[in-house]
């Protein structure tokens, strides 16, 4: 049995999410190996999160009220409702822990130890805890839905009466071993493991907004239609980008090989071979954190004037900008007045290439630091705006900026002890303002190498300098 002994890591999507994704709730669906009910994300993971947050935000509660009583009600952030409504909330705040019945009492007693250790390390780290805490009005709790649950819908009390934030966990694994034959016309699942973190082998080019602007669509249409809409969608999408001049290639789709004895010649009917579809003390002030869509494709990182984008975006921005570094491997370069006022560095996914980021960054932070100290606005672009871009702004943060958020060339640097929780803490306060970021952790373990690299070779350099 495997007991945690250290606590989950940051959150690398955006906290500022959190208040939109849980005002009322949430629905999370997953899937895990054959023979197991739920999996462990599920089991411990969220269960454990759900607890810090609501630990975290019950702390904020408290300190809100102290706030109240110490400068008055005319003086608090809150209006004197608010402020009694803070008060109650604290009292009657559900903080414990809640796990499903089949983890065994042990297992919750050795978590239960950490989660005062673990609540304080997420307070630590820069997450905006406030923002949460001032929109939601009931603690978070997990629920489990497996295929084997049964709910008597008359019985199920009005949400609205319930005293808690529903976290409903989803299971579409079957509990058993016992593999069933469906026809074509039904509806399954096929499980691939860590599909979660590789879409491309298994969502044919759909992207998240397409998926939500056309979900009734894509259901209703059914197993049989399904794929086939999505590619009808998909390359109604990458034509309408062309036609704007936006980088839109063609989507390959990557086909998983479905055995049946010895015949490997078919998946779901379609043939394997693929095809082209057709169809901390850290603290930035506040600037405008705009999302990423159409209307405002642009996020500046606070006042450090430094932003990101996608490369498809720059196009509409750069009247906003002074210089463009651009990580997309394959996208065209843009013009602008200067010369020196632009950098390519193409850049890939870790997955295509393990040292592509960490070969690239003493270039990066050289060009952040030869434009920012002459105090121009710099946009840091890659073809999504939330992976490898994100991960140079965090190398350029964490090398030329200090901790309140100013741009010193580096100083505070060099006398830095850099980690892994103090690199977090920065990526926590990017996340803050590009609310779209999704960095890997294979281009995050770059990140740190490169800072650890640097940082080495700033002491090592060090004594020769004194001793010149």
């Amino acid at each position: 049995m495997a007991i945690p002994t250290t606590g989950p890591s940051t959150p690398r999507d955006s906290t500022s999410m959190w208040p939109n994704s849980l005002r009322g709730g949430c629905i999370i669906v997953d899937s895990t190996r054959r023979g197991k009910r739920f999996p462990d994300s599920m089991s411990k993971t969220i269960p454990i999160w759900t607890c810090l947050l609501n630990r975290a935000v019950k702390n904020c509660l408290l300190r809100m009220s102290a706030e109240s009583q110490r400068d008055g009600e005319s003086q608090s952030n809150c209006s004197p409702n608010e402020t009694a409504d803070v008060r109650l909330l604290s009292d009657d705040w559900d903080s414990s822990l809640h796990l499903p019945l089949w983890v065994p009492d042990i297992e919750k007693a050795a978590i239960e130890g950490h989660i005062e250790e673990w609540t304080k390390q997420l307070e630590a780290c820069g997450a905006d805890i406030h923002s949460l805490a001032s929109i939601i009005r009931k603690p978070l709790r997990p629920l489990w839905i497996s295929q084997k649950t049964l709910i008597w819908l008359n019985e199920v009390p009005d949400c609205n009466s319930w005293d808690f934030t529903p976290i409903i966990l989803v299971s579409a694994s079957a509990s058993d071993g016992i593999a069933q034959q469906r026809s074509m016309s039904q509806f399954s699942w096929h499980y691939i493991p860590g599909a979660g973190d590789d879409e491309e082998s298994w969502a044919r080019g759909l992207s998240p907004n397409l998926f939500w602007k056309h979900t009734f669509e894509l259901i209703d249409s059914g197993p049989d239609l399904c794929n086939q809409q999505v590619a009808e969608l998909v390359e109604k999408e990458r034509v309408y980008r062309a036609q704007r001049g936006e980088y839109s290639p063609q989507v390959t789709v990557k086909l998983h090989q479905k055995f049946s004895g010895n015949n490997h010649s078919n998946i779901n009917g379609e043939s394997i071979n693929s095809r082209q579809l057709m169809g901390s003390k850290i603290f930035i002030n506040s600037m405008n954190t705009t999302s990423s869509d159409e209307r405002h494709p642009i996020f500046w990182l606070g006042s450090t004037n430094l932003a990101v984008a996608a490369t498809l975006h720059v196009p509409d921005v750069l009247d906003d900008v002074d210089c463009v570094l651009n990580c997309n491997s394959k996208f065209k370069s843009f013009c602008l007045p200067c010369a020196d006022s632009y950098l390519h560095l193409p850049m890939v996914t870790s997955k295509e290439d393990r040292f592509s980021l960490i070969n690239n960054l003493p270039s990066a932070v050289g060009f952040a630091k030869l434009n920012l100290s002459r105090g121009k606005k710099m946009l840091v672009c890659c073809h999504n705006g939330e992976d490898i871009s994100i991960c140079v702004c965090l190398a350029i943060l964490s090398s030329l900026f200090d901790e309140g958020g100013s741009f010193d060339g580096g100083k505070s640097f060099m006398h830095a002890n850099i980690t892994k929780w103090e690199m977090r803490r920065r990526l926590v306060l990017i996340c803050k303002f590009a609310i779209n970021a999704r960095p890997s952790r294979g281009n995050l373990r770059q990140v740190f190498g490169f800072l650890s690299r640097k940082n080495e070779s700033l002491f090592t350099a060090a004594p020769a300098v004194h001793g010149a």
